[in-house]
């Protein structure tokens, strides 16, 4: 093997090294420009109010600043919402049929004196009057509620995501340029999937509980078709970058658009597909907690209720509750993906 020399300058040839500057002047215009975007739109959504919030809030807890709108606001939602309410009391009044010899498990009767201002329809004059009032106790009968709840929920992210995987499986083959049968098809499948993904889950929550009426139908309708939009772009772009080698060995034995997606493909791509569910369905349980303040079913609609009538302690059980669950599904699903992928 023969080894070129390198070649070398003669010795009085001086040597002068340049390198290009590695900004130019339209760099510094760009960032000029985006750095003006910034302060317009900063200031345009409050972001320098923001700041300083939050440095009075700092100066606050540090001890140099007396007082702070965001720390006074903080300080009282977070004794409002302490101690979490586990115990559901209602009043025996309320209760149809109520049957005392036999009250429902670990349950209890409770009395209590309350006090009420009553209009004196004589003298006209407001009086205070004591009143002795019934109720029916159960120790951990709100927090039983909110597993109810919370189950629902679930369910709703569930159905929402099956939806989703069984809408998308056929818009990410139309959707795939190199297996889409045509032009129109190939169009048509890209628009839906760009309509399904524009439209946020909260809108079409909101529409589909004026069609389907409150509960969990418009809750699992909205999950599924704005995930089916996500689900189908991803899979769909999978499908283009999938290794053409077996899809090329496929075909040369005569193998159809099918066969050649099922036995070249899918292989290749089952790992992300799995991935891509798995995040959708995290996804789905905490936007199901959204869209049920709209009335679409599950765990939204008693926080959306329990905080209009300002009653946080039960409002911190219930997102105590979805932290939670939120947690173990976020465990199972990196156990299930670390077995199947």
């Amino acid at each position: 093997m023969n080894v070129k020399p390198i070649p070398m300058p003669a010795a009085d040839v001086k040597l002068e090294w340049k390198l290009d500057p590695p900004y130019k002047a339209r760099h510094f215009v760009l960032a000029a420009l985006f750095l003006l975007m910034i302060i317009i739109t900063g200031h345009r959504t409050e972001m320098d109010r923001m700041l300083a919030m939050s440095a009075q809030a700092v100066g606050k807890l540090v001890g140099l600043q007396e007082e702070s709108q965001v720390v006074r606001g903080l300080s009282r939602v977070a004794d409002s919402m302490w101690p979490p309410v586990l115990v559901d009391r209602e009043e025996v009044t309320r209760i149809p049929d109520l049957d005392r010899n036999d009250l429902p498990w670990f349950s209890h009767l409770e009395t209590e004196q309350r006090v009420q201002q009553h209009l004196n329809t004589t003298t006209l004059q407001m009086e205070k009057v004591t009143e002795t009032v019934e109720y029916l106790v159960k120790p951990v009968g709100y927090l039983w509620t909110v597993l109810v709840k919370m189950l629902q929920t679930f369910e709703i992210a569930i159905w929402g995501t099956l939806i989703s995987v069984v809408l998308s499986i056929p818009l990410a083959y139309f959707a795939a340029r190199n297996y889409a049968p045509n032009r129109l098809a190939y169009s048509t499948a890209r628009g839906v999937i760009s309509m399904l993904r524009s439209a946020p889950e909260l809108i079409v929550a909101l529409f589909l509980v004026l069609a389907y009426g409150f509960g969990p139908i418009a809750g699992v309708l909205a999950l599924g078709l704005h995930a089916a939009g996500f689900l189908g772009k991803f899979y769909a772009e999978d499908i283009e970058n999938a290794d053409k080698k077996p899809q090329e060995a496929l075909e040369a034995i005569g193998a159809g658009k099918v066969k050649t997606l099922w036995y070249g493909v899918i292989p290749q791509v089952l790992p992300q597909y799995i991935a891509y569910t798995l995040y959708i369905l995290d996804r789905n349980l905490r936007m199901a907690t959204v869209i049920g303040l709209v009335g679409a079913g599950g765990i939204g609609q008693e926080l959306k209720g329990r905080f209009d009538m300002f009653e946080y302690g039960h409002v911190a059980t219930i997102l105590i509750v979805i932290f939670l669950a939120v947690c173990l599904l976020d465990q199972f699903s990196a156990r299930l993906r670390a077995r199947l992928i």
